[in-house]
């Protein structure tokens, strides 16, 4: 009878989960979208309270760009693509755009 050998596989990994690359949303300044429009977009589309939705809104109309918030790729875009077609549901030029954060 053979003796039992147990053999005991330790296998180190030192693979490091990546966090996902983020994207900042940034709202661009136009003569015609109205401020009370940028505001409520602000607060449905990216869920900002009052405050800090025309806090944004005055960062847009006074430096010409406001950055929403930061998300992943996936988000980014969608809430991009959200904020475009509520501007042109509502005949407005409203422009957002994905930028590396």
């Amino acid at each position: 009878m053979e003796p039992r050998i147990k053999e005991k596989t330790v296998s180190k990994t030192n693979d490091k989960v990546k966090e996902p690359e983020q994207f900042r949303v940034i709202l661009l300044n136009d003569h015609y979208t109205t401020m009370e429009f940028v505001v409520e977009v602000l607060m449905v589309i990216f869920h900002k309270n009052n405050e800090d939705a025309n806090k944004i809104m005055m960062d847009v109309h006074k430096k010409g760009r406001g950055i929403v918030g930061v998300y992943t790729w996936d988000i980014a875009v969608t809430k991009s693509e959200q904020v475009l077609a509520a501007a042109k549901a509502n005949e407005y030029p409203l422009m957002c755009i994905v930028e590396p954060a």
